[in-house]
């Protein structure tokens, strides 16, 4: 079983991956009012992995006899003043959600919890790809901001779907 630190800690980061969805979600709706079909695509694919993440956590927590809390969520940010501000706040939140799973990890290693840490080395290699996407997508947005044709090309080019990672861990409920 895991320490229970690293529990209650991991409840909390499954309520950040909830919000991250939301977030995400809220982004893609912007792209698709704006008729950005394929930011509006890559805002909803990582609004589903977003929710995976939460997932994953969940199943971890069943697999292990621990409880599952689902906690509340704030309200995503829905407004935004135009194409660039959804990605810049995506960079902001992906950097955020890195430090709480470093807290996370390093949590499990003051506790001695070797299983939870093992469990958080996957979140941490995905961190790294997460904020180097979206590091990589707001310099593109910043670039191309009066051309929207410009930026669906390069979402079209980049991002054509998601790669199935066989090293993930399991989702709760697939």
């Amino acid at each position: 079983m895991p320490a229970d630190r690293f529990v209650e800690a991991l409840n909390a980061q499954i309520g950040n991956e909830l919000a991250a969805h939301n977030q995400y979600l809220a982004c893609a709706v912007h792209y698709d009012a704006e008729t950005m079909p394929r930011m509006a695509a890559f805002f909803y694919e990582q609004a589903l992995e977003e929710r995976d993440h939460a997932m994953m956590m969940i199943q971890y927590l069943l697999d292990t006899d621990a409880e599952v809390v689902i906690p509340a969520v704030e309200a995503a940010v829905s407004k935004f003043e135009d194409v660039v501000a959804p990605v810049r706040l995506a960079l902001d939140q992906e950097k955020r959600v890195t430090d709480q799973v470093n807290t996370l990890l390093r949590v499990a290693r003051e506790e001695g919890d070797f299983a939870s840490e093992q469990f958080m080395q996957w979140f941490i290699k995905e961190q790294v790809e997460e904020v180097a996407t979206m590091t990589d997508l707001l310099a593109v947005v910043t670039r191309n901001a009066t051309d929207i044709e410009d930026i669906e090309e390069y979402v079209a080019r980049e991002h054509s779907g998601a790669d199935d990672d066989p090293t993930a861990p399991r989702i709760a409920g697939a």
